[in-house]
């Protein structure tokens, strides 16, 4: 199967978790851990992204981040093709930043 920037996808979780009380910090310093257990890299403090190499990995970890999700506060999943995710553009400051490049793929025959 040829690698084609349509069928690879990228995963973004947003969230926004109560952190008033001890168990409420503890839950949602528990979702980061397990989101960077699964393999996603921290976009921003509540963003969180992931390679997929196709859409079956992609449900694979939607699923995953679905048994994660702490019992208060909000977590949404966007799923983007790879295509997509390489016309974002990035600032730090004023200054423009590339797009985080995709990890080699493995392609075995």
């Amino acid at each position: 199967m040829e690698l084609n920037a349509y069928r690879i996808m990228w995963l973004f979780v947003f969230f926004d978790l109560p952190t008033e009380t001890k168990k409420n910090r503890r839950n949602a310093s528990q979702f980061r851990g397990n989101l960077l257990k699964d393999g996603f890299s921290m976009m921003q403090f509540s963003v969180y992204i992931r390679h997929c190499a196709s859409g079956e990995s992609a449900d694979v970890h939607e699923k995953r981040i679905n048994k994660l999700v702490p019992p208060l506060g909000k977590v949404s999943v966007l799923r983007i093709t790879d295509k997509q995710f390489g016309m974002i553009i990035n600032y730090l400051g004023k200054a423009k930043q590339d797009a985080v490049d995709a990890p080699t793929q493995l392609e075995l025959f």
